[in-house]
């Protein structure tokens, strides 16, 4: 509360610094809230795509593999995945976008040839390579998904915080401050119409002592100049 400073000039420009820092800061987050923003939309628009590129992929990879299970049997299909030797390989790396880290994920050995998938020439079927080759398809789409939507949550994650602070400031510190600058300054104005009614007063009380002193001495020397004449008579 503005009753709780005490109102000296010292304070009133330690107020007034703080002022200026928090404006400051108010102006720099606002525009850190509005890059995040333009950037968040960006990924959504992406995230977006991708979604849809998710489930177009999804669906096809289903077909696919049904038919593959309709023509070449359950058999066929568990044998053709049994016999995959190498996995993909995830690494995730981390990329800075306004001050915000989100992750950047790479795969490697999604996509496969004939001869790298394991089983062989002679063990599959058209069928099965066309599901294989749908599901390293939905694969790759489920990576770019996983990182698009990583990094969509933490920028809405950091637009929030930094709109928490920007309200803060806007609506609590900075008027607080204000507040207690008026305050001070009224106060300030008060006692300086004080200071200088009460220096008013002692110079009038003075001039009045001076004018006193001065009619006394001319009582004096008027006394003194009476006794002076009645002497020489």
């Amino acid at each position: 509360m503005a009753e709780d400073v005490k109102p000296t000039r010292k304070n009133l420009m330690a107020i007034e610094d703080r002022i200026e820092l928090s404006e400051r800061g108010h102006d720099t987050l606002e525009q850190k809230r509005d890059g995040l923003i333009m950037e968040f939309m960006d990924i959504l628009d992406q995230a977006q795509d991708v979604r849809s590129e998710l489930s177009e992929d999804y669906q096809n990879a289903q077909h696919k593999i049904n038919m593959a299970r309709a023509m070449e049997g359950d058999v066929a299909v568990r044998g053709a995945a049994a016999a995959l030797k190498e996995h993909p390989e995830i690494t995730t790396q981390s990329k800075n976008i306004m001050g915000v880290v989100v992750p950047q994920i790479e795969s490697s050995r999604v996509k496969k040839s004939l001869d790298q998938r394991g089983y062989g020439l002679l063990g599959s079927s058209a069928r099965i390579d066309e599901a294989a080759d749908a599901y390293e398809e939905l694969l790759e789409t489920i990576i770019l998904a996983a990182e698009v939507e990583t990094a969509m949550k933490k920028m809405l994650e950091e637009i929030e915080t930094t709109k928490r602070r920007v309200n803060a400031l806007e609506f609590k510190l900075l008027p607080d401050l204000y507040e207690n600058k008026e305050y001070i300054e009224q106060k300030l104005e008060e006692q300086e119409r004080e200071e200088i009614f009460r220096l008013k007063k002692i110079k009038a009380k003075k001039e009045e002592e001076e004018k006193e002193e001065r009619e006394n001495e001319a009582t004096e020397i008027a006394s003194e100049d009476v006794e002076r004449v009645s002497a020489d008579d």
